[in-house]
């Protein structure tokens, strides 16, 4: 273990940020779901938590000597030098090796990030002549970037480039090379300092906002850890040592039942109804709080999706995004899981009916609509407004 490792406070040992924990824990078991944005004031620990997520990311599979990490699992995505071994009849060598997270500086060119590309020798010799970023460096990692939101805007586009299509292209007087980029996007900010475009805010799948709200003994707490970690780090780490490998094991059990996980279709049109209802934009939304669901199951040991799971999910990929094409604010905490409870027991209810001919009851007799198309358009969360999410019904 290196120096710099051993400096680090154990992920478990960390005070408070329950939530930040469990969402960066959701990732390291589906890595799928892909990042998470962590929001807060100076001094809450946010960049600490990161660094200390490092230690338990799960193991991936890559190509043995490849310059960009290039999964075997995907033969679509191979870069140009793995592709023309492949060609030639060799068979691709393949490795296990731990994630790891990357931190993308502020202060980063564009050559940096996507890759330095030498005309002369690309002419010559190929791919060869491509310097790997940090773009390339991410591939099947952990990307960071530490107060995001004052990244130039022309890192912004690239990121976002990257982020969306899993690829990262670069393309130089007429030469184009590319090679995978598929990375978990973590980033932290200061609401303070500065706003996120929307582009940038949308590609976060979860968000979690983080405050000092510690109790007077949890902020005790946190200075004694810290005090007897800068003390001696070695007898810290050994002290924490069986808290971080019982919660590596749990993750590691988590990631094995995943695939067994069922998500009910009754739970699902209730995330359709939820996100209907609430006027997300987009299917990303319903999609993300799907994985989450799923993924918190498995980290929970249940193969089967709840509605707090739900809940869970819809609060994490929610928390961040507008509504109603911009003009509506994200939806509070309470109108949230208003909406989920409300979306269950509407979807339950039309699953139990006897036969998929049967005529559901009335608005008259039932007091509320079965159409998931107008589910909830006139209750409280769907008529939210610019303060805390909460908007006054119209009155008749």
């Amino acid at each position: 273990m290196s120096d710099s490792k051993r400096r680090v406070l154990p992920f478990t040992a960390v005070v408070g940020l329950e939530q930040l924990k469990l969402a960066l824990i959701l990732n390291g078991i589906n890595p799928r779901i892909g990042g998470v944005l962590v929001s807060g004031p100076k001094g809450t620990g946010k960049t600490t938590i990161v660094r200390a997520f490092a230690s338990l990311l799960p193991k991936v599979t890559v190509v043995e000597g490849c310059r960009f990490a290039c999964s075997p699992d995907n033969e679509d995505l191979l870069c140009a030098e793995c592709s023309a071994r492949v060609e030639r009849g060799e068979e691709l060598s393949i490795i296990e090796r731990k994630m790891r997270v990357v931190n993308l500086p502020l202060s980063t060119t564009e050559d940096r990030l996507i890759g330095a590309l030498d005309i002369e020798q690309v002419l010559q010799e190929g791919i060869q002549a491509l310097k790997p970023g940090i773009l390339a460096e991410a591939n099947q990692n952990v990307l960071y970037v530490d107060e995001v939101n004052l990244l130039p805007d022309h890192l912004v586009d690239d990121l976002l480039d990257a982020a969306a299509t899993k690829v990262n292209v670069i393309e130089r007087e007429g030469i184009s090379l590319s090679h995978a980029s598929d990375f978990i996007l973590i980033g932290t900010m200061n609401p303070e300092e500065g706003e996120l475009r929307p582009q940038l805010l949308d590609r976060f799948p979860l968000h979690v906002s983080v405050g000092g709200s510690h109790t007077i003994e949890g902020r005790m707490t946190l200075v004694r850890r810290n005090l007897e970690f800068e003390r001696d780090s070695d007898a810290f780490a050994e002290k924490w040592r069986e808290a971080q490998e019982a919660l590596k094991q749990q993750i590691i059990g988590a990631r094995e039942l995943l695939p067994d996980v069922k998500l009910p279709e009754s739970n699902l049109r209730a995330i359709a109804m939820a996100c209907d209802a609430l006027e997300v934009d987009g299917v990303r939304p319903d999609i993300i709080i799907s994985k989450v669901a799923i993924t918190n199951a498995a980290f929970e040991g249940r193969t089967e999706v709840n509605v707090s799971d739900m809940q869970l999910g819809a609060q994490l990929a929610l928390s961040h995004r507008t509504r109603r094409g911009g003009l509506l604010e994200p939806p509070s905490p309470e109108d949230i899981d208003l909406a989920i409870t409300k979306a269950a027991e509407v979807a339950k209810a039309s699953d139990k009916r006897k036969s998929p001919t049967e005529v559901p009851a009335s608005e008259e007799e039932t007091g509320r609509r079965m159409s998931g198309g107008q589910f909830g358009r006139g209750a409280r969360y769907a008529e939210s407004g610019m303060s805390g999410g909460k908007k006054k019904l119209r009155r008749k």
